[in-house]
């Protein structure tokens, strides 16, 4: 695994632990890794910091109305910003909406959504995995669900549930996690 790869496995799993946290208390959150057009809705007087040293800042800031914009090296460069929707998700709210929209362009996104304590993560315009933060002990999966991703070639993360996927090498059972198709 390469250094940047390694960084990437990094901030997704601060995403997901950070994005359990959120969901739990029935809050959400919207986190985009990568580059995207966004408007602030807030003055942005913090200091640009990296995410996987202070995951509890981050924490704070993803409370705030508004996504938080992170590189690929976990610096986290905005947050409270306004990501223009292009796109809808049926059955879904404007957070999704905009998640959608991010998620294109290789950026990576993980939304919380406070209705029903889900994370979930997109990729390429699609919803690849979700956690369900209700599940027990779901955050003890949270590293299992980055490899699975990264051996299956969805690049990062997915959906926490009950769920089972069977991978080229065998099976994988990952208490809380959901990883879905490219039909999803």
């Amino acid at each position: 695994m390469t250094p940047k790869e390694k960084s990437m496995k990094k901030i997704e799993e601060t995403l997901l632990q950070v994005g359990l946290r959120i969901a739990k208390r029935g809050e959400g959150a919207l986190f985009v890794v990568g580059k995207v057009e966004y408007t602030p809705l807030i003055d942005q007087s913090v200091p640009v910091f990296n995410a996987n040293e202070n995951p509890k800042l981050l924490e704070s800031l993803a409370l705030i109305d508004g996504a938080v914009i992170l590189d690929k090296s976990g610096n986290v460069n905005a947050y409270g910003v306004m990501i223009k929707s292009t796109t809808t998700l049926k059955n879904f709210g404007t957070r999704h909406s905009a998640a959608l929209s991010a998620a294109k362009n290789g950026n990576l996104v993980v939304i919380v959504s406070e209705e029903d304590k889900k994370v979930r993560i997109m990729k390429n315009g699609k919803i690849v995995m979700q956690l369900d933060a209700l599940e027990k002990d779901v955050e003890k999966s949270v590293s299992g669900a980055v490899d699975l991703l990264e051996s299956v070639g969805a690049g990062t993360l997915g959906t926490v549930g009950a769920g089972l996927l069977v991978p080229a090498l065998g099976i994988a059972f990952l208490p809380g996690i959901v990883v879905f198709g490219s039909a999803y």
